[in-house]
């Protein structure tokens, strides 16, 4: 188990539901503000940012290789720099957004991309940190987010279990001792065939973390699936509304989806109970109703028990359906009033 902020994050525990808000601002603080109240009135339990700026990824390079493909379906032929120059949240955005997360109940941390963001960070005195897939295999960036001592959240999108396995040791050689790990299909959006959730186990086996799933496939589905598999935490990205564009928007939930997905995933979770086959103690009033061989008419001493007099009905009580092969043709030892369950002292 961690915690974040105080709050537990585990097995025992509902899970943890993190909006992730990205590029959904559209270059408006008065857009990322609303994302962030509209987070809290969904119920989720935290806010992610990603820290960055173009010229700390990239460069403004219009060579192939800092070409997304032709062929992807959102960003298809853009430079890497134009893109984080639209997605990026600026720097001076982010005290104001994390005030007004804490405002709201919500716990705010951030994803940072190289040591600037991480002592900006610092600065901003996060509870958590974030590694983004694609940031895995920087394991100096690792080690210096998990040398704050704070919680880390490692997503493994793309990821080797060599890969998995170096970066989660470069963390706790850092110092990190709380540490979730997050299943990831780092493509945008992702096909939910590509999910592979029945994989979660393996990861908490590899990793013996804390895990969860940060998602990028359309609607609920996955999610709530994951949950059943394990995962502890569930990251999602979050928009006021697809239909207002933006370069995560096709792949973000809106706000009344995110409520659903914290009401549903925390049934999820409630619904996985133990590992028992038997009856539940709320069906015990249901128990009383199954069905029995009973007296279904006022019969006399001596008289023959026929399919007349003697039935299987609700409620239980009497002898088993089973039981009415064996029965008929026998005789009451005694008058025996409509009602009356059908044991066998009485034939």
């Amino acid at each position: 188990m961690i915690s974040i902020a105080g709050r537990p994050i585990g097995p025992g525990h509902p899970p943890y539901v993190v909006a992730e808000m990205s590029g959904n601002h559209n270059g408006s603080l008065e857009r990322a503000l609303a994302i962030v109240d509209a987070v809290a009135e969904g119920g989720a339990h935290a806010l992610k940012l990603q820290t960055y700026t173009p010229d700390t990824l990239t460069i403004d390079c219009d060579a192939p290789a800092f070409r997304i493909g032709d062929g992807h379906e959102l960003w298809g032929g853009e430079t890497l720099y134009r893109l984080y120059e639209r997605a990026h949240t600026p720097w001076e955005w982010h005290e104001p957004i994390m005030e007004r997360a804490r405002e709201r109940g919500l716990a705010a941390f951030s994803a940072p991309f190289d040591p600037t963001a991480v002592v900006l960070l610092e600065k901003l005195d996060v509870p958590a940190y974030k590694i983004a897939s694609s940031e895995i295999v920087d394991l100096p960036l690792i080690r210096l987010a998990a040398g704050t001592g704070k919680p880390l959240i490692i997503s493994t999108g793309m990821a080797t279990t060599g890969e998995i396995e170096a970066a989660v040791s470069a963390a706790r050689e850092a110092g990190c001792t709380r540490l979730a790990v997050l299943s990831c299909t780092a493509s945008y959006p992702a096909a939910p065939s590509e999910s592979n959730l029945r994989a979660l186990p393996l990861l908490g086996a590899l990793t013996g973390e804390v895990v969860g799933l940060s998602d990028h496939t359309p609607g609920l589905g996955a999610a709530l699936a994951a949950v059943a598999l394990g995962a502890c935490v569930i990251e999602k990205h979050v928009t006021l509304s697809r239909a207002d564009g933006g370069v995560d928007a096709a792949f973000s939930l809106e706000p009344a989806e995110l409520a659903a997905l914290v009401v549903e995933s925390e049934r999820a979770w409630q619904s996985l109970g133990e590992a028992v086959i038997g009856p539940r103690p709320s069906e015990r009033e249901g128990l009383r109703f199954r069905r029995s061989l009973y007296v279904v008419r006022d019969v006399l001493a001596g008289e023959q028990v026929t399919a007349r007099n003697v039935r299987s009905i609700r409620p239980a009580g009497g002898l088993p359906p089973e039981a009415a092969a064996e029965v008929m043709g026998r005789r009451f030892t005694r008058d025996v009033p409509f009602g009356t369950p059908l044991t066998w002292d009485l034939i």
